[in-house]
C-alpha cells in the first residue's frame, strides 16, 4: 500500500511558497505533509556564486540534487565536485554535504529529500538568520527536529574562499 493519498499531489508554481535570502538564494517549497512523508521537494534558485547551504548532514534522509540550469559546487563528504545542467547527485544519510553556485554562474536546482521532512519553518528561520534577523544559535537549537545537523568542513571553506574563485 502506497504512503501517498489516493490522488496525485499537484503543487502549482504560482502557489508555492518562496523564501528569498539576501545572499541571492530563493527556495520554493513543497512540504512532506502533502506526500504523506514520502518525500519533500525544493526548487532552489541561486544568484551567481551564491551559497545555498552550509555543510551539514541528515541522519534520517537521503538528499537528491538535480541541476536544472547553471553550475554548482557540492561538498560530498571530503571532496568538492562541480555539477552542471542535467547532472544528478545523491547524498546518503550521515554524509556531510553543502552546495553553492559556482563563482560567476547562477544555478537552478531541484532537491528531493526522502523520506520527507517538513522544512518550511527551517527555511523561514534560515532566511531570518541570513538576513540578520535571528542569531545562528536559534538554528542549532532546532537541528534535530528538522534532521539537519551542522558540521564544519575545512575543504568546503577552502573551496568557497575568495582566493579559490
Amino acid at each position: 500500500m502506497s504512503a501517498f493519498r489516493h490522488e496525485p499531489v499537484l503543487v502549482r508554481g504560482a502557489e508555492a511558497e518562496t523564501i528569498s535570502h539576501s545572499t541571492g538564494a530563493a527556495f520554493l517549497l513543497t512540504d512532506a505533509g502533502s506526500t504523506a512523508g514520502a518525500l519533500s521537494c525544493h526548487r532552489v534558485l541561486l544568484a551567481p556564486g551564491a551559497d545555498g547551504s552550509a555543510p551539514h548532514y541528515h541522519a534520517r534522509s537521503s538528499e537528491l540534487f538535480y541541476v536544472v540550469a547553471g553550475a554548482v559546487q557540492l561538498l560530498n563528504d571530503d571532496k568538492v565536485v562541480e555539477a552542471g545542467r542535467g547532472d544528478l547527485v545523491v547524498v546518503p544519510p550521515f554524509m556531510p554535504h553543502a552546495f553553492a553556485a559556482v563563482p560567476g554562474s547562477d544555478a537552478e536546482l531541484l532537491i528531493t529529500i526522502t523520506p520527507g521532512v517538513d522544512r518550511f519553518d527551517y527555511f523561514r528561520l534560515l532566511g531570518r538568520i541570513v538576513n540578520g534577523e535571528a542569531p545562528y544559535s536559534d538554528l542549532l537549537a532546532v537541528e534535530d527536529s528538522f534532521d539537519s545537523h551542522s558540521v564544519h568542513s575545512e575543504i568546503w571553506a577552502a573551496a568557497r574562499s575568495p582566493q579559490a574563485a
